[in-house]
């Protein structure tokens, strides 16, 4: 299982969209906290690594309050 994995990981047609799939959410969770003002949720959001999974919960956990806040602003 640990091979088939590692083989996965270094094929770059895995490897590419899983990289951009990334860097999608973090940087939309890590917008989303900046704005919100969460400095420790930021924090955690660019340390920890999780391939998109920690940050989407981020978002959706967040949805509500973020679009209340934007209607404030």
């Amino acid at each position: 299982m640990v091979e088939f994995i590692q083989q996965a990981l270094t094929n770059p047609m895995i490897m590419y969209p899983l990289l951009i799939w990334s860097i999608f959410w973090k940087g939309l969770a890590l917008w989303r906290s900046a704005r919100m003002n969460h400095k420790g949720w930021f924090i955690a959001l660019l340390v920890i690594n999780t391939v998109g999974i920690f940050e989407i919960i981020y978002l959706v956990a967040t949805r509500d309050r973020y679009h209340f806040l934007e209607g404030i602003r």
